[in-house]
């Protein structure tokens, strides 16, 4: 059944009606529902705790971007994105990020044959559909680049030839907090090309008893196939199609302006402790990464209102995208402040009553807050 929206006329003008089939693309949804679930049930076998991480991994896994994890050691970051790569049957690389790392190293090299008298090719590790960067910060500038323009063209040259990195491509890049000394610390204008960033903290007692007794008491299980790459890229195609009102994208851009001009929404004791702020791609990655959320929770549209997009998205995205000012950052505890007082101010129930009228779902279940 297809719903007609209609643009309410208001500041920004009265647009035609769109004929939106939500019930089509909700049945999409629930038809690979099963299937996520199936993903998140596996990795499980080996990650205990740790649901935000598998959720960030999955937003930019089916929105196409790349996420910046930062936590201690021994969080069970590298077993997450290595489990993760097992049930989508994808290939998973490690590299270990060192200060005498070359860009020959990452993306590939020439190598010469005498016997033969040519060059040939030799693919780097970054030739995989998911990549663990470990410790991005301890390698110099020049091969954070090179694996910068991976992420950003999907594709790496070596010698004068381009190649194209195979489908799905993600990049988990991780640093350490706790030592800073020979590091490289990535550049704010490098930081931006990844959609996510993502601060792990330790397990509870009870999650860390579960992951003791798995050690001690030898459990630890296989993690088997349950998609293919096929299989991903048709799921990446409904989260494209899912529907998105003119309505939450002033939401979006409100919340990201909001970070640039904090003066003009009542937030001037916020304003010194902003260097820069929100750069555009924040405000389409956070678009992207809202489609994402109603597709693991089954919804064939997005609403402000969820209380899990504003959860799972804003803060992350603020986290990443609005720059601080040196002196107030040293612990992120301004960071959270700011992520969090920021969305506060734009509810989003404006928004919503509009998106739920114009759509006329309210005969569909699942509509209203959660």
């Amino acid at each position: 059944m297809a719903a007609t929206f209609e643009m309410q006329s208001g500041e920004r003008g009265s647009l035609t009606p769109i004929p939106v089939d939500i019930q089509r693309i909700k049945d999409q949804v629930v038809r690979y529902s099963e299937q996520i679930e199936r993903v998140k049930g596996d990795v499980r076998k080996v990650l205990v705790g740790q649901d935000v991480m598998l959720s960030r991994l999955l937003f930019a896994l089916l929105s196409g971007g790349h996420v910046l994890l930062e936590g201690v050691p021994g969080l069970a970051k590298t077993t997450a994105i290595k489990a993760l790569a097992a049930a989508l049957h994808c290939k998973f690389n490690r590299i270990q990020f060192t200060p005498d790392l070359l860009p020959a190293d990452l993306i590939g090299t020439l190598i010469y044959n005498p016997r033969e008298g040519v060059f040939s090719t030799r693919k780097g590790p970054i030739f995989a559909n998911l990549v663990l960067a470990d410790e991005i910060n301890r390698a110099p500038s020049k091969v954070q680049s090179a694996l910068l323009e991976a992420m950003q063209e999907h594709q790496v040259t070596i010698g004068d030839e381009p190649y194209t990195l195979d489908e799905p491509f993600l990049v988990l890049a991780m640093q350490n907090p706790i030592e800073q000394e020979g590091t490289y610390p990535l550049p704010e204008a490098q930081v931006d090309r990844f959609m996510l960033k993502v601060v792990i903290d330790y397990p509870t007692k009870s999650d860390e008893r579960k992951v003791v007794d798995a050690v001690l008491d030898d459990l630890r299980r296989e993690v088997h196939p349950v998609l293919d790459p096929t299989q991903l890229a048709d799921m990446k195609q409904t989260v494209a199609s899912i529907y998105m009102d003119d309505k939450v994208k002033d939401y979006v851009l409100d919340v990201v302006s909001a970070t640039r001009h904090p003066e003009q929404y009542r937030l001037d004791k916020l304003k010194p402790l902003i260097e820069y702020g929100a750069s555009p791609r924040a405000s389409i990655n956070l678009c992207l990464a809202a489609r994402a959320n109603a597709f693991l929770i089954g919804r064939g549209y997005i609403t402000p209102q969820i209380e899990k997009i504003e959860k799972r998205c804003q803060e992350p995205f603020l986290k990443l995208f609005s720059t601080l000012s040196p002196p107030v950052d040293g612990t992120g505890s301004q960071s959270r402040r700011i992520s969090k007082r920021i969305p506060q101010l734009f509810p989003g129930d404006r928004a919503f009553q509009i998106t739920r009228a114009a759509l006329q779902l309210s005969h569909q279940p699942g509509i209203g807050h959660r």
